[in-house]
């Protein structure tokens, strides 16, 4: 993989994250002073995170974090975020995984592509980004499984 087309890669990730942001935002305020709020809230601590790391990787590999990322995929986010969160509890939890799913495929394409070529720091970035997307879907999923086996409306 050429470091241009790397560096767009990350940069669809950090606009990725940087929505996740926002949604998780946008859900933490819905469902404001329940348990679910915090997670989300925290959840969404844990995608800033990954979009810090990501702004960083490709600014060390000479680039600059997108302006896409910083202005439209907050407000994409946080539209999404209300938006899935006016359904209810369980069809957010349902929309939250398939997002989740969504950057777990593609964290994995990534890192099968770029294998050890740009160094392990990458590495490390992507894997640990995945992990952490991996725990918010099987939260999310137990959540949801909690709510289904209950029969809670939302």
């Amino acid at each position: 993989m050429e470091r241009e087309d790397l560096l767009l890669k990350l940069n669809w990730f950090y606009s990725l994250e940087e929505s996740q942001v926002e949604l998780y935002l946008a859900q933490s305020k819905k469902f404001k002073g329940t348990y679910e709020s915090i997670v989300f809230e925290r959840t969404a601590l844990v995608e800033q995170q990954h979009a810090d790391r990501l702004a960083a990787v490709i600014r060390a590999l000479g680039g600059e974090p997108h302006r896409l990322g910083d202005v439209l995929s907050p407000l994409f986010g946080g539209f999404l975020g209300k938006t899935l969160a006016f359904t209810g509890l369980k069809k957010t939890l349902q929309g939250n995984i398939r997002i989740e799913n969504k950057a777990m495929a593609d964290y994995v394409a990534l890192l099968k592509r770029v294998g050890a070529a740009f160094g392990p720091e990458l590495q490390t970035v992507l894997q640990h980004n995945l992990v952490d997307e991996d725990v918010h879907t099987a939260w999310f999923a137990r959540r949801l499984a909690d709510y289904e086996l209950l029969d809670l409306e939302d």
